[in-house]
């Protein structure tokens, strides 16, 4: 726009009016020939044409006026000192082509490198300079805005300050949220080795408790049973001594062939007795035998009981261990479909012993 034509023209005026005395000489204007792409000569020509009172110096209205015109590509012209006014010939005519091309040229490039660098300061300004994936989009909006609607300009750039400052506490969250999930996964796995830990000692100790009561109980029944096997046996051994002295009477009895009848009878009513008492002296032996195969089959039974009792309780360790490895299993999975999260490796790595 003519605002930025003005501001350009202004701005090479100060670099040829170094010393500040509100006119330039002819070699002030070469000054600009590290800024346009016109070597020393001609930018005599472009000061001479520039000069029309022949002065030998220009002021700032002179130089805005004629320079304006020029940037314009309406005037370039070289002039002769005393024609001033005649038609420019073929040559000058194509000099002044070259200049407009060569001007045109380096005063995009100019205003380009300007442009990013007044874009890169104010990115750097805002904290912005890594914020935006693709700052040329950016930049050519506010390149637009800056040529075409500079009244909008601040607007976009408080725009820009507050959708920087929105990115910033976005990443800053994100970073937050992430750091708080990987401390939360640190935890958790913490807590559920802990947890694995005390069951395992819980399971332990009722292990433990079980065998050792198992133990204490089939001691005790073990003692019952010895104790009572070995009443018995005295109690048979009891029986057969009584069964041989039962034996012996009846032997001398039957030996005693010379005694009367009375004593007879009397020796066949003894013996009937003798016989009877024998037999309920071997019903009494064969039940203690019976008893005897009795308590033999329930040690059997209660050692049998004791080990299908170590089993189930094997058995039900072992469900509960592998409930516990699935509910691990389920909790990685939840972790990993995380987007945010970048799981804990040993905690993703962690297995139940077997």
């Amino acid at each position: 726009g003519r605002i930025a034509l003005l501001d350009k023209t202004m701005e090479f005026f100060q670099t040829c009016d170094v010393e500040g005395k509100g006119c330039i000489s002819r070699t002030d204007m070469r000054r600009l020939h590290r800024r346009l792409p016109l070597s020393a000569e001609e930018l005599d020509d472009v000061f001479d044409s520039l000069d029309t009172g022949r002065t030998g110096y220009l002021t700032l209205e002179a130089f805005s006026s004629g320079f304006s015109q020029f940037l314009h590509g309406r005037r370039i012209s070289v002039a002769d000192d005393q024609n001033v006014n005649r038609a420019p010939g073929p040559i000058v005519r194509a000099k002044e082509a070259l200049y407009q091309s060569q001007w045109e040229a380096k005063l995009s490039g100019v205003e380009d490198e300007e442009e990013e660098g007044h874009f890169s300061m104010l990115l750097e300004s805002l904290g912005a300079s890594s914020v935006f994936e693709d700052p040329g989009e950016v930049r050519n909006l506010w390149a637009q805005l800056r040529r075409d609607e500079p009244h909008l300009l601040s607007n976009f750039e408080e725009f820009l300050a507050r959708v920087t400052h929105q990115i910033k506490d976005a990443h800053k969250e994100k970073k937050e949220m992430e750091s708080a999930l990987q401390r939360k996964a640190a935890t958790h796995d913490s807590e559920i080795r802990y947890l694995y830990e005390e069951m395992e000692a819980q399971i332990k100790n009722e292990k433990d408790r079980l065998v050792l009561k198992d133990a204490e109980r089939l001691q005790v029944r073990s003692h019952d049973l010895e104790h009572q096997l070995f009443s018995k046996e005295k109690e048979l051994e009891h029986l057969f001594q009584k069964q041989k002295r039962l034996e012996l009477q009846c032997h001398e009895l039957h030996s005693e062939k010379q005694e009367s009848n009375v004593e007879n009878v009397k020796l066949k009513v003894t013996n009937d007795e003798l016989c009877r008492a024998l037999e309920s002296t071997s019903q009494e032996l064969g039940l203690a035998q019976e008893q005897l195969a009795m308590l033999q089959e329930q040690a059997a039974r209660l050692q049998q009981e004791k080990e299908m009792e170590m089993y189930r309780v094997t058995e039900g360790l072992q469900r509960e261990k592998q409930s516990l490895q699935k509910q691990l299993d389920l909790l990685r999975c939840d972790i990993r479909a995380y987007p945010l999260f970048h799981p804990c490796p040993y905690f993703l790595s962690f297995q139940f012993p077997q």
